[in-house]
């Protein structure tokens, strides 16, 4: 597969959620993206259901796939490190069979609840990962699975992409750089998520000084208003991409700032337009992209 070096727009998973993998490569190419960024659990479905690696690579028919989600939870430590292996390990021979490129990975916990729950001193009732940690060794724990991930993923010749979730206790932009740059792995980078940018307190300036070279792509997509407290995704990303409050101009320009010129791609986890056409929903969100990353 060819990968298209500088401002590719590609087709994110969101935006036909309820699809098959056969039918969102469709309508990626319908809708005329230079790629994908789909999810394990997809590519497994297409798999599990009888069909073969080379069915995929043919109705892909050289369509690159920028990006595998997920591997979660990714600061599980002790006991629980085994099983982040081989999580890991299980998305990463998924990505390679389907010629990926990179694979991404999510800060835990994945509950928001269980960070409220632990915000107002209440009894643990999940995973909490490094919750009652010092921050100094929520980094330190997470930077180091980050570099152990990495060093799975040469083994599959792929690229590790960092997204911190918004309510998790290792959130910011400049916690993901301090993970980077303590992991210090050549195929070790970060996807930058305006919604999770914004629900975590930071902001277009915050993001325009940060290393562009840091970065492996770009998630653009809105928000409703943040009052305070933990993060509730289901509930404040459930809006079209451009109705919310987020400035898509600014925070992109501000990507811009960072010298960063590889792939972007449109989000939406509004699920009225994932019940919607999603060869117009694609078709539509392509000419957003395309007038917010080229201006025109």
């Amino acid at each position: 597969m060819t990968f298209q070096a500088k401002d590719a727009l590609i087709f994110n998973t969101t935006a036909a959620k309820h699809a098959t993998l056969a039918v969102e490569i469709d309508v990626a190419r319908f809708a005329g993206f230079a790629g994908i960024e789909t999810t394990a659990a997809k590519i497994h479905g297409y798999l599990d259901a009888d069909h073969s690696v080379s069915d995929i690579k043919a109705a892909l028919s050289g369509l690159p796939v920028y990006g595998v989600g997920t591997v979660l939870n990714i600061e599980r430590h002790g006991d629980d490190t085994q099983s982040l292996i081989s999580d890991a390990r299980a998305v990463f021979e998924l990505a390679s069979c389907v010629g990926a490129k990179g694979v991404q990975v999510i800060t835990g916990p994945l509950d928001h609840l269980e960070v409220a729950r632990f915000r107002e001193d209440k009894p643990k009732a999940g995973y909490r990962g490094v919750l009652d940690y010092r921050q100094e060794e929520r980094i330190e724990i997470t930077a180091k699975n980050l570099k152990m991930l990495a060093e799975i993923a040469q083994e599959f010749e792929l690229l590790v992409y960092l997204e911190a979730l918004a309510w998790g206790p290792v959130n910011s932009l400049a916690d993901q750089v301090t993970l980077l740059r303590k992991a210090n792995r050549d195929n070790l980078k970060m996807v930058v998520d305006y919604w999770h940018c914004y629900a975590s307190g930071d902001h277009p300036e915050d993001l325009a000084v940060i290393d562009g070279n840091l970065i492996y792509g770009v998630h653009v997509c809105d928000s409703l208003p943040l009052s305070g407290g933990v993060p509730n995704e289901s509930i404040l990303r459930d809006i079209p991409t451009g109705e919310g409050v987020l400035d898509l101009k600014a925070w992109t320009d501000a990507v811009k700032a960072t010298g960063y010129t590889g792939w972007w791609c449109s989000e939406t986890f509004c699920r009225k337009v994932q019940q919607e056409n999603s060869y117009d929903v694609a078709s539509q969100m392509k000419a957003q992209l395309t007038s917010l990353v080229s201006g025109c």
